[in-house]
């Protein structure tokens, strides 16, 4: 079974389709940097809209959503921009937890696996 990379980078691809599966790495919002938990989300659930139309699918065909908040305190926040964003019927199993970010300006980070 082939494997397809896209945008591959030195260490990490930002995504990968192997068979009829997208796997997503964690995407953060480098041109919300330092802005509001809702804006980052905004920009993160854009760029994993165009991620998964280059791999042929859709935000319907998510299966599974990890998303990490740096405060677990900004949850509603973070929930108010993706409960308008997550096709209602389609919503995938999902976890959400506090964790340490790579960068102290990153506040969301969300990381996808879809069918295609």
């Amino acid at each position: 079974m082939s494997i397809r990379r896209i945008e591959p980078g030195p260490r990490m691809s930002k995504a990968v389709v192997h068979g009829n599966t997208v796997y997503l790495a964690g995407q953060v919002a480098d041109k919300a940097k330092g802005a509001s938990v809702a804006e980052q989300t905004r920009e993160i659930v854009s760029i994993i809209d165009g991620l998964l139309a280059a791999a042929g699918t859709d935000k319907t065909k998510m299966l599974s959503v990890n998303i990490w908040l740096s405060d677990i305190g900004t949850f509603p926040e973070m929930n108010s921009v993706w409960d308008t964003w997550v096709p209602q019927g389609n919503t995938p199993a999902r976890a959400t937890v506090e964790a340490k970010l790579a960068a102290p300006d990153y506040k969301v980070e969300i990381a996808v696996i879809a069918a295609i």
